[in-house]
């Protein structure tokens, strides 16, 4: 038997008469020895023969949810003939085709029952409910987004803000509050319908569906949490329906699935769903208007105030017996210096929220303030990171909010300066 026909062979027994995709065919030439080269011209000589759709193939034209198979005549049996799906396959003899077509269907009949129900009747095996952070301090949107929440009613909502001022972590505190389950789905350009709505997987060497996250947090009534939306491609229309709160229906193995009470959906950004026109956030993309107009509501999460961000970092020392009330004081004011001129276009760089927590998690490894700072600094360019040290030195050393205005100005200037001078 050749490489052809025995992937044919391999094929038939793990699909049967349904459709397969590429990396399926892959998988089952790696698990069976095919090398390289012998893989290239299966994919060349067969698979794009047998296409059928985007980087979908089949050996049988019948539709993919056909499970019962006519069985053949006597008559039928007795004419019937190897065939061969093109002039690349080799007819080796005539040797009369055996009626093996009813055990093929049976089988995967049961394969397809066994997918269907997956995950439908099985509770999750581990818990979806959040940890509670005891660290956390609650402010902004979060009352807010409680409500929505503990309501369950569906009322999706997109999360916008600056990176590292806690939309993510709002969302997972709201749910370990309500003791909501929570399914959080990070998002890449690549992230497509099997990563979202499911498909099937290769486990133990047989071909199983699996549930896709939304498609998991549907069913368990959970909180999806969608984070970094923005980076998705056009793939994230598959959504559509479940966006409207609807039945969704899985193509792949003729289910339909009806959300159950208290799924929503929470989506995160830094960006509206209009793309990043200054480069700040890269890879960010124009989302489609139709799927960003099915969120119920948008909430735009600006920097905690001075208060809050006292407390949260006063918490976080806490975390390793520090009490370092002074510091914590100084790295508000001057976490707030900058983010006033960085509103003001006078800097193009801010320190977050999540840099704060970073620099008490350093001075509680190393015991030293300006270490922790400008190990916190590094990311930035040479004459950020030097202006921004500059001004955390000035405030250490007690400089008043009036001379802070002074530095202000001075640290604008000194980014106006930036650019080269052009001669006369």
């Amino acid at each position: 038997m050749n490489k052809k026909e025995q992937f044919k062979d391999l094929v038939i027994k793990a699909f049967g008469n349904l459709e397969f995709s590429k990396k399926s065919a892959r998988e089952i030439c790696d698990q069976n020895g095919f090398t390289q080269s012998e893989w290239k011209s299966i994919y060349n000589n067969v698979l794009r023969k047998i296409k059928t759709g985007k980087a979908v193939y089949t050996f049988e034209p019948d539709h993919v949810f056909e499970t019962k198979v006519k069985k053949p005549t006597d008559e039928v049996v007795k004419k019937e003939k190897k065939k061969v799906l093109n002039k690349d396959w080799e007819v080796l003899n005539e040797e009369v085709v055996k009626p093996v077509v009813d055990e093929t269907a049976k089988k995967w009949e049961n394969i397809a029952m066994a997918a269907k129900d997956s995950f439908k009747e099985s509770p999750t095996t581990f818990s979806l409910i959040p940890k509670k952070d005891p660290q956390y301090v609650s402010w902004g949107h979060f009352k807010d987004i409680k409500s929505i929440l503990e309501s369950k009613v569906f009322y999706p909502i997109f999360v916008t803000g600056l990176s590292g001022n806690g939309k993510t972590s709002m969302i997972r505190e709201v749910c370990a509050k309500l003791k909501r389950d929570m399914i959080r789905i990070n998002i890449t350009v690549e992230t497509d319908e099997d990563d979202l709505l499911g498909g099937f997987r290769l486990v133990n060497g047989e071909t199983v569906w699996q549930d896709g996250p939304l498609v998991v947090a549907m069913k368990n009534g959970a909180v999806a949490l969608i984070d970094e939306v923005d980076l998705a491609s056009h793939k994230i229309m598959c959504l559509q329906p479940i966006m409207e709160g609807q039945p969704i229906y899985l193509k792949k193995i003729n289910q339909l699935v009806t959300p159950v009470e208290g799924f929503n959906i929470v989506a995160t950004a830094n960006t509206k769903g209009k793309g990043s026109s200054d480069g700040r956030f890269m890879g960010t993309n124009i989302l489609n208007e139709a799927f960003l107009d099915r969120f119920s509501a948008t909430f735009y999460q600006e920097y905690p105030s001075v208060a809050h961000e006292t407390k949260i970092l006063k918490k976080q020392f806490s975390l390793y017996d520090i009490v370092e009330d002074d510091f914590v004081e100084k790295l508000v004011k001057w976490a707030d210096v900058i983010r006033k001129s960085f509103k003001e276009g006078a800097v193009e760089d801010i320190v977050t929220t999540r840099r704060l927590i970073d620099i008490t998690k350093s001075f509680s490894i190393f015991k030293d303030k300006m270490k922790s700072v400008t190990m916190c600094l590094e990311r930035f360019d040479d004459e950020t990171r030097d202006s921004f040290a500059d001004l955390y030195t000035k405030i250490d050393s007690g400089v008043s909010l009036e001379d802070l205005n002074k530095v202000e100005e001075e640290v604008s200037f000194e980014e106006d300066n930036k650019e080269e001078e052009v001669p006369f």
